[in-house]
């Protein structure tokens, strides 16, 4: 079992910057994927962006260039700075992971962009 916490979302302006993290806790030395879902209200929730254990990453093309995913394994953690932020990267942020059992999810965090 894999337990992940978000924190660091916010309020910002466009053109701000926030930090995402994300704390793993159980067996995390058992993750494969990590990475960063979204969604904006009357919406789906879609992938923002992901990072192996290895260290390859994927983002959305609406993010790619603004953010950047980032992890550290022995801590169970992984991060997104989010650049140049728009009105519509407003949604609610989840943490994502999974191992060979199955998939895990965070309770999500509040990013809201003012134009």
């Amino acid at each position: 079992q894999v337990q992940l916490v978000e924190s660091g979302g916010g309020l910002v302006q466009a053109g701000g910057s926030l930090r995402l993290s994300c704390a793993a806790s159980g067996s995390i030395f058992s993750i494969n994927v990590m990475g960063w879902y979204r969604q904006a209200p009357g919406k789906e929730r879609e992938l923002v962006a992901t990072i192996t254990s290895g260290g390859s990453t994927n983002y959305a093309a609406s993010v790619k260039g603004r953010f950047t995913i980032s992890r550290d394994n022995a801590k169970g953690m992984v991060y997104l700075q989010l650049n140049s932020l728009k009105p519509e990267d407003t949604g609610v942020y989840y943490c994502y992971s999974n191992n060979y059992y199955g998939a895990y999810w965070g309770q999500g965090t509040q990013v809201s962009v003012s134009s």
